[in-house]
């Protein structure tokens, strides 16, 4: 490879490096172009799945500043998924990739500047997708929403039920106290009566 050539592949791959989300780096020794083809599809279009040099990769990595995370597992046939979009996407589509064909093999990689072990990549495989994950929480966002609005809602009918309660039962305490007014009346009468006979 001429230098010039050798320059605009570390080029290429700081680039990569640098505007990925994600670099998953994977062995795939023994796979075949229909296979490593089929991979790339399987990926979809915001992972490329690029075969690399070690020696430029390293140099790349160093440059973009990611030469911690790639460093020693920069052995043997490597290729390299740069992720630009969903991460959890992309590491489902290599793990399943890896169950079906066990020859590419996952070493490890960064996810969002972090560094990551090949376990880890399978626990990230594990999870549910960012669009799942914000449709549960916009689901719980909006229960718990739809409870917020039910209980402002029933505030004003609770305060309404209860000034009813509350002039039902003066009204009805008014009435007794009206009741045993009316009844001495007549008893009152009758006392006066009396008085006025004697």
């Amino acid at each position: 490879m001429a230098k010039a050539e050798k320059a605009a592949a570390i080029a290429e791959l700081k680039s990569e490096f640098e505007s990925s989300n994600g670099a998953v780096l994977t062995e795939y020794r023994g796979l075949t172009v229909a296979q490593l083809k089929e991979l790339r599809t399987n990926l979809g279009e915001s992972t490329r799945f690029a075969v690399v040099k070690n020696t430029l990769t390293k140099r790349a990595a160093n440059e973009a500043g990611v030469d911690e995370q790639f460093g020693e597992l920069l052995e043997g046939p490597s290729a390299i998924a740069f992720v630009k979009g969903d991460v959890v996407e992309a590491a489902k589509g290599l793990r399943d990739f890896a169950k079906a064909n066990p020859l590419l093999v996952i070493k490890g990689g960064f996810i969002d500047g972090q560094s990551m072990d090949a376990t880890e990549i399978g626990k990230l495989a594990d999870l549910e997708s960012r669009e799942v994950l914000l449709a549960k929480l916009a689901g719980a966002m909006k229960g718990s929403m739809a409870n917020a609005a039910a209980l402002f809602n029933a505030l004003p009918t609770q305060a309404a039920q209860l000034a009813e309660a509350l002039r039902a039962k003066r009204a009805e305490a008014g009435e007794t106290a009206e009741a045993p007014a009316a009844d001495d009346a007549p008893a009152a009468e009758a006392a006066a009566d009396e008085a006025s006979a004697e």
